[in-house]
């Protein structure tokens, strides 16, 4: 695919911040083949694995990594365990599946994009790969590995070089995103809501970007009661659509947009 990125430009981590590219990772030493190893005649021929739903992606873990292919790449993740945002979550997943599937029903390419609660980023390289425009945000201790990820999934493949910025929910909003310096044509959210205290926060963060003419994709798995309250109060703010829902995985997909009362209040 021919990209318009060169080698002398530099990623932006929001507003007066630039990114750097980190030292590159020795590889990790190929995985001994069942060839390779020696016969075991004790050993029974193991039970095919379950067929995939098809909207899962094929994915394979290297150590604290996760591999994912969407739109013809490969894309590799790096985790942790020791934080909500440093894991890819299930709805995280199926909305990149979904976006992928339906690019002529929503077609990033150029379209300015914006991720709430980005984590390992990975909403954000496969919107990226799409030709969008991205902002990726989350908290402060996230965006080092949210910046190392997108960075080494996007350089040299995409239109635009992504851009990683502080956004805690709810706090100087205005001051830091002017809703008339920062317009959206798509905020997305993935996995942003589970059992905790800063969902009205979250509420105001996502009509803050939406703005006429932006169009929101959460989608989220239903864990808690708290998923069901939230789910309650943002289909009485926002215009809301179920694109897709997932039984076995408990992942549903909703398309929004702002309510006009809510833009004039």
């Amino acid at each position: 695919m021919e990209t318009i990125c060169s080698e002398n430009l530099e990623e932006t981590g929001g507003p007066g911040q630039t990114m750097e590219y980190e030292e590159e990772e020795e590889p990790l030493p190929a995985p001994v083949t069942a060839e390779e190893e020696a016969p075991d005649e004790t050993q029974h021929e193991p039970s095919p694995p379950e067929p995939k739903k098809p909207w899962q992606p094929s994915i394979y873990c290297t150590f604290d990594k996760e591999r994912h292919h969407f739109v013809g790449y490969e894309i590799c993740i790096r985790e942790s365990i020791d934080s909500y945002g440093a894991i890819v979550w299930p709805a995280a997943v199926a909305l990149c599946q979904y976006l992928e599937n339906n690019q002529h029903q929503f077609n990033l390419q150029d379209k300015s994009v914006l991720e709430i609660g980005a984590g390992t980023g990975l909403l954000s390289i496969v919107a990226c790969l799409l030709g969008a425009w991205v902002t990726a945000t989350d908290l402060p201790e996230v965006l080092g590995n949210l910046r190392s990820n997108l960075t080494k999934n996007t350089r040299g493949l995409c239109r635009y070089n992504p851009q990683v910025a502080e956004l805690s929910w709810g706090k100087d909003l205005e001051h830091t995103f002017p809703r008339s310096v920062y317009r959206y044509d798509y905020v997305l959210a993935a996995d942003v809501v589970y059992h905790h205290d800063y969902l009205d926060s979250l509420l105001v963060t996502m009509q803050h970007f939406c703005q006429p003419g932006t169009t929101l994709l959460w989608a989220n798995k239903v864990r808690f009661e708290s998923d069901i309250k939230f789910t309650e109060k943002f289909q009485s703010t926002f215009c809301t659509t179920l694109l897709g829902e997932f039984p076995d995985t408990n992942v549903k997909i909703f398309m929004a947009t702002l309510k006009e009362k809510a833009f004039l209040s």
